[in-house]
């Protein structure tokens, strides 16, 4: 049965949000976004709001994507709808100062991300055919590599001279990077014949490091650095090769991390005492209870 709606017309924390506040449509309500934030950008607004540009921005637009993603994971459709409304703002923003630059407008935006949808789905709005998903995944890598050459950015690497590795940007967090490079190569087939040769890069990269360690020359450091980096490459390979977002997993992990380590604060407060003032042994003993005891938390969740 469907929870009853609060006042502003959505169901009540936890449940699915039905419809927005009052009778407008979607479209109405996007209007009064972009008005409302344009208003704050005029003479007579906010300062702060005033104040902004891209590059003031781009945080922002980072911690608003993370925010979605731990929104969505924690199940409240309230929570996931106000934190994608967060991050539809940033969108807004950024059009509204390309607006007022004279660059593009937030129909631009709204154009260009309608027509693209249309032209890479050819099954469904043409006479291409695709079946299954990897054979629309397939029609689509091919479609933007027709879409680059055709404004002189070819990825094949060959005929225009550019790598297929442009458009990977470089301002993207590293593990995500890393990710979308080793996809792009492996999708022309560099890539490894299973999982097994990714771990003996792994123990490659890990006897390297290991060889490094404790260099006495100026370029010590620097070289340790270079193999950890090479060693946290291969990490990202293995995801990748089995289908994980590396990013996702890793925020996952830290996750996990930050649980466990707060559970043994919390068994130490028990018994008068700090974390940081246990031996490491009684540091390795609640961690191996914090393992139990979360893990027990999540099956009685049925998480």
């Amino acid at each position: 049965m469907r929870r009853p709606a609060d006042a502003s017309g959505r169901v009540a924390k936890g449940g699915r949000v039905i419809r927005a506040r009052g009778r407008e449509s979607a479209g109405e309500w996007f209007e009064k976004l972009v008005a409302l934030q344009a208003q704050l950008r005029a003479p007579g607004g906010c300062p702060w709001d005033g104040e902004q540009t891209h590059e003031s921005l781009r945080k922002y637009l980072v911690e608003e994507t993370y925010e979605v993603l731990d929104a969505m994971e924690a199940g409240d459709a309230r929570e996931f709808a106000s934190e994608l409304g967060d991050l539809l703002l940033q969108v807004v923003f950024h059009s509204v100062l390309a607006e007022e630059a004279g660059r593009f407008t937030i129909a631009d935006v709204i154009e260009s991300i309608h027509s693209k949808m249309v032209r890479r789905h050819p099954h469904v709005f043409g006479d291409v055919k695709a079946a299954t998903s990897a054979e629309v995944l397939k029609n689509w890598e091919q479609l933007k590599a027709e879409e680059r050459a055709a404004e002189g950015k070819s990825a094949r690497g060959g005929e225009a001279g550019e790598s297929i590795l442009v458009g990977v940007s470089r301002s993207l967090p590293a593990a995500l990077e890393a990710y979308k490079l080793t996809r792009r190569a492996a999708k022309i087939g560099f890539d490894w014949d299973n999982v097994d040769g990714i771990f003996d890069k792994i123990e490659e990269e890990k006897r390297e490091i290991l060889s490094v360690i404790g260099a006495t020359k100026n370029n010590g450091r620097r070289r340790i650095e270079e193999e950890a980096g090479d060693l946290l490459f291969a990490a990202v390979n293995v995801a990748r090769f089995l289908d994980v977002n590396p990013e996702i997993a890793l925020k996952k992990a830290n996750r996990k991390f930050k649980e466990r380590i707060s559970w043994m604060e919390g068994a130490a407060r028990r018994e008068a005492k700090r974390l940081a003032d246990l031996p490491r042994a009684g540091m390795e003993e609640l961690w191996d209870e914090s393992k139990k005891a979360l893990r027990s938390e999540r099956d009685l969740r049925g998480g």
